[in-house]
């Protein structure tokens, strides 16, 4: 008989992993608000979705420096920190101070869940445990998941590895 995915046999299925940062939750609206709020609070004004947008496309470069050992294993968040500043000199919005600079870098852990991450997941949690598998490190995820109210059961980061997804030593 035809399988198809409504009447596969998922007994042997313990857990379920998924990315977190644009699977889980909506990062560019939530950079973007974190950014134009403490933005508003240092005085400094920029194109704010312009940041986001620069800001993630440097998410895969700063993690291929740590694949080319450019630099050592470096967290997500430190990451984030260096990219930060490169992103804020091109945008010529560099009035942050450095504890407004280290706020918004924790902007990754305070980004809105998409409407149905929630339910959904709490769904599957019924079933399976449900956990992230992410780039982001662990202090990062913990906030976030508790910021966006996302039941994940367990974190599993790239910080456990020292290695970033998609390297094959992350899901072996």
């Amino acid at each position: 008989m035809p399988s198809s995915a409504g009447n596969r046999d998922l007994s042997p299925v313990r857990a379920l992993t998924f990315d977190v940062f644009g699977t889980t939750v909506d990062w560019r609206s939530g950079v973007v608000a974190e950014a134009r709020r403490i933005g508003a609070t240092a005085g400094v004004s920029a194109d704010w979705e312009r940041l986001a947008d620069m800001w993630r496309g440097l998410y895969m470069p700063s993690m291929d420096r740590v694949r080319r050992g450019e630099l050592p294993w470096t967290n997500f968040d430190r990451l984030h920190r260096l990219s930060l500043d490169q992103v804020l000199r091109e945008l010529g919005a560099e009035g942050f101070d450095e504890a407004a600079r280290e706020e918004l870098t924790r902007a990754w852990e305070r980004l809105p869940a998409w409407p149905d991450s929630a339910k959904g997941l709490a769904r599957l949690a019924a079933r399976f445990t449900v956990a992230t598998l992410s780039n982001g490190n662990r202090s990062q995820q913990a906030a976030l998941v508790q910021f966006a109210g996302l039941p994940f059961q367990r974190l599993l980061s790239a910080e456990d590895f020292h290695h970033y997804k998609p390297d094959p030593q992350v899901y072996l």
